[in-house]
């Protein structure tokens, strides 16, 4: 008998629900911070953006239903929570910084007075200024595809839109992108 189209997913719910809470931010602690940064927020409130994404993890847990994998469903509240944060940013008539400094940690602090770091801090910085030009549904698609590797239909599903959307995004994406460098004086690598 074949199973049921519904059986992988409350299997993969009940596999989420039984691990425990430590388990799961020491596996998705970085990828939150990581996420949370490449969405826009500022260094100075990543670790408390990333204490707030955790603690809706935490509270949400038992309602997780296996539709989505774990790290899409911690994707999508690191987007709600970024982008809360950006309203209340603006509510506040405070001025989001256009260009965030990056978020270093102890170890990439001393390696960042090594001459062999230079080109790689540039490259983060003008990847993270391309982010920065682009709306927040087009930044989330291109930060689930081209830096987390996940595949288009769960990067629609973790954002809420059908899979053409998806992919009409990503191509607005990448086009704006593309004009955003040659503005700069930058051209993009030539495909040989």
């Amino acid at each position: 008998m074949r199973p049921s189209a519904a059986e992988p997913i409350e299997t993969r719910a009940q596999a989420a629900r039984t691990l425990d809470f430590r388990t799961i931010f020491d596996t998705y602690g970085l990828f939150v911070l990581r996420t949370l940064r490449k969405l826009g927020v500022p260094s100075a409130d990543l670790n408390d953006l990333c204490q707030e994404t955790f603690v809706v993890v935490h509270r949400r847990l038992p309602d997780y239903d296996g539709r989505a994998s774990l790290r899409t469903w911690i994707y999508a509240i690191c987007a709600r929570t970024a982008s809360a944060h950006r309203r209340s940013i603006r509510a506040r008539r405070e001025d989001a910084c256009e260009n965030p400094e990056p978020y270093v940690t102890d170890a990439a602090q001393d390696a960042a007075y090594q001459d062999r770091d230079i080109d790689a801090r540039r490259a983060v910085a003008e990847i993270e200024a391309l982010l920065a030009g682009l709306d927040d549904e087009k930044r989330k698609i291109v930060v689930l595809h081209e830096i987390e590797g996940l595949s288009m239909s769960k990067i629609a599903g973790a954002v809420g839109c059908p899979l053409q959307t998806a992919y009409s995004r990503l191509h607005a994406a990448r086009k704006a992108m593309r004009v955003s460098l040659e503005r700069r004086h930058l051209s993009p690598p030539s495909r040989a």
